[in-house]
């Protein structure tokens, strides 16, 4: 995240106003709602773990056991369980 300065950015009258509510210290202004990514969308994070959950299914309905996908991926039985009866139902929900 970058600074700056609000002098340089801020229309005088808007300068002014804020003036009446803080002086020489930093303020952070949060994007409106409808222009803020969700998370891991701006990092590609989302898209990597869905991939790597599609991933997991796949290789479960190829006959890998929950055991052997635990550790490829070094995750808990109970989280490869999740991703796998997840996946399982999203898939469902898209033939119906």
């Amino acid at each position: 995240m970058s600074y700056k300065n609000g002098k340089e950015v801020l229309p005088p009258h808007l300068l002014k106003e804020l003036q009446k509510y803080i002086q020489g210290e930093l303020i952070y202004v949060p994007k409106q709602t409808s222009q803020r990514a969700g998370w891991g969308e701006a990092n590609g994070s989302r898209l990597a773990l869905a991939k790597r959950n599609e991933e997991i299914y796949r290789l479960y309905r190829e006959g890998q056991s929950f055991e052997e996908l635990e550790q490829t991926y070094n995750l808990s039985m109970d989280s490869i369980r999740k991703i796998v009866y997840k996946t399982r139902e999203l898939y469902s929900e898209v033939k119906q």
